[in-house]
């Protein structure tokens, strides 16, 4: 028996389905292609913004670290014109003091 759709008319439908099979292939190729170059793409920013938020870490610590030295410095600082105006109240006193003394006498 004959089949009943011509040899020709269902080869053109072979044919077809393998074209459009053919198309989905390389379609899957290319976004594969397209998904592996994302992907390295991804993984470079990612190490960029690692070694960016390390940088920014170091770059805090140093940040606070000298903030603290500069807060220990206005101490001092402070400590030490006390010190001074303790020394020069005295000074005045022990001044005023032998100034009476030579009225006095």
């Amino acid at each position: 028996m004959a089949p009943s759709v011509p040899p020709t008319r269902a080869a053109a439908v072979l044919r077809m389905k393998q074209i459009a099979l053919d198309n989905q292939i390389r379609m899957i190729r290319r976004l594969r292609v397209k998904l592996a170059t994302e992907r390295r793409e991804s993984a470079a920013i990612k190490k960029e913004h690692e070694s960016t938020q390390v940088a920014l870490d170091a770059l805090h610590t140093t940040i606070v670290r000298l903030i603290e030295i500069g807060l220990f410095m206005s101490k001092k600082i402070e400590r030490m014109k006390a010190k001074k105006r303790q020394t020069r109240d005295i000074h005045q006193k022990f001044h005023h003091k032998w100034q009476a003394r030579i009225q006095a006498a």
